[in-house]
């Protein structure tokens, strides 16, 4: 039997076991009178529950003067309340065997904790407490921004690859919103106050503005009673609103050079393409899930495009990587990363790449290489809904971003129908220089 045909046969066996039990394990949705979103799904495998926390609130809300206040916030929830002072949050989790952490996006941020799920009530209560009586104390502030800066310095200011990365959004985005990095510029943490994670706590941190998924071995009813005794008596505040500014049309190719202290060069090449959610509002979901598959045709394992082509059968690549995303609010790019092999110039890759993306664009794509894909995604999927945290962060990903929950069960049949004239589609339709940005790193040799 062929690989390909082996992969295909234990994809569907382990969908075929797992479907009765998760992938359509009911979602049980429910609103409270203050505006809070509860969603629940029942997962009995195991006596453990994950809960989190959304807040639609993250870096593409902010603008210029602030960037980086929704993440300088995330540090301080951890940092007290009244009722709970500073520490005491993550030593009542950690007390009660439990873990939990959180993460701030460019759409969202987001708390979590996995409990056994007889404490479940704890992390409600920790959280509603948190949701609307924060201290925000400036001395704590004082001391958090300075480990937001340093966190700054470490990911990106010392990591030629992250700095590259993120002055190609700051070109490829001329107006939109994610050309502001996540953790902020250097210059708005240095000049950030506590009064401005005030202002930010109390416009967006409130039940209206927020989602909370329970998943695990958990009776919904319950959940939604435990929901409304902790969450229901907040206040839902004043509504909650964004004007987010269009990008702008890119008239052309644009280029970007950094010269940093580093070991190998780099290439990025950034593709302006639509999202689940902008290609849902132009009547044309299927783009964003074509590519989806585009990406595992070119960088989908060894036996990808790329892989083969630039890095095995011309060497003119060391490692080479495609990626997008279609849970977004805005709309986002379809990246092509790389390593020049040795000997070999940058000029010399970019172009091998072109010409890849040509060949697919104009050539055959095989019913094999989209049978490939297509099985990954099914594995894939399958792996990961078997983790309680990863079927929680996946329906409130998505209604985050504005996509409703529902969708997330639409995923494998929409990537299996996906042809291979549509993938070509995409490609012909985004693959342009006019919607490129290239961003090279030129090390320097110290």
């Amino acid at each position: 039997m062929k690989r390909i045909e082996l992969f295909l046969c234990r994809s569907a066996l382990l969908l075929a076991l797992l479907s009765p039990l998760l992938l359509h394990a009911e979602v049980h949705e429910y609103r409270l009178d203050n505006g809070l979103k509860l969603l629940v799904k029942e997962d009995r495998r195991a006596p453990v529950v994950v809960s989190q926390v959304w807040y639609r609130i993250g870096s593409s809300y902010e603008h210029n003067g602030i960037t980086g206040v929704s993440h300088a916030l995330e540090h301080m929830m951890f940092q007290g309340t009244e009722k709970y002072p500073g520490g005491e949050f993550s030593r009542i989790i950690a007390a009660n065997g439990g873990s939990e952490n959180a993460f701030t996006g460019r759409d969202y941020t987001a708390y979590f904790q996995t409990l056994e799920k007889s404490r479940l009530e704890i992390s409600f209560e920790l959280e509603a407490d948190r949701m609307r009586n924060l201290l925000l104390a400036p001395q704590e502030f004082d001391k958090e921004i300075e480990v937001v800066k340093e966190e700054r310095r470490l990911r990106t200011d010392d990591n030629p690859v992250a700095y590259l990365y993120e002055s190609a959004l700051a070109a490829a985005f001329q107006t939109a919103p994610y050309r502001h990095p996540i953790i902020g510029w250097m210059a708005d943490l240095e000049a950030m106050t506590i009064d401005d994670l005030r202002a930010w706590y109390r416009r967006w941190y409130g039940p209206a503005n927020a989602v909370v998924v329970v998943v695990g071995d958990v009776d919904h009813d319950a959940v939604r009673r435990l929901a409304q005794q902790h969450f229901g008596a907040i206040k839902a505040g004043p509504p909650v609103s964004v004007r987010t500014p269009p990008e702008v049309a890119q008239q052309g190719l644009k280029r970007v050079t950094v010269r940093r202290p580093a070991e190998l060069p780099h290439l990025l090449m950034a593709y302006k393409t639509p999202v689940l959610r902008t290609a849902i509002a132009a009547s044309a979901d299927w783009e964003a899930y074509a590519l989806e598959v585009l990406a595992g045709v070119l960088d989908g394992g060894y036996s990808a495009r790329l892989e083969t082509n630039l890095v095995r059968g011309q060497e003119v690549a060391a490692s080479i990587s495609a990626s997008y995303n279609l849970s977004s609010r805005l709309d986002g790019l379809f990246t092509l990363q790389a390593v020049p092999a040795r000997g070999k110039t940058m000029a010399e890759l970019e172009q091998a790449v072109r010409e890849q993306l040509q060949q697919l664009k104009q050539g055959e794509i095989s019913a094999a290489e989209l049978e490939r894909v297509k099985a990954q995604v099914v594995s894939g999927d399958v792996y990961e809904r078997d983790s309680l945290f990863y079927q929680a962060l996946e329906l409130g990903l998505f209604e985050t971003v504005g996509l409703p929950w529902r969708l997330t069960e639409d995923y494998v049949p929409q990537i299996q129908s996906i042809r291979a004239e549509q993938v070509q589609q995409v490609a012909n339709k985004y693959f342009h220089d006019d919607g490129l940005t290239v961003a090279v790193l030129e090390p320097i040799r110290q």
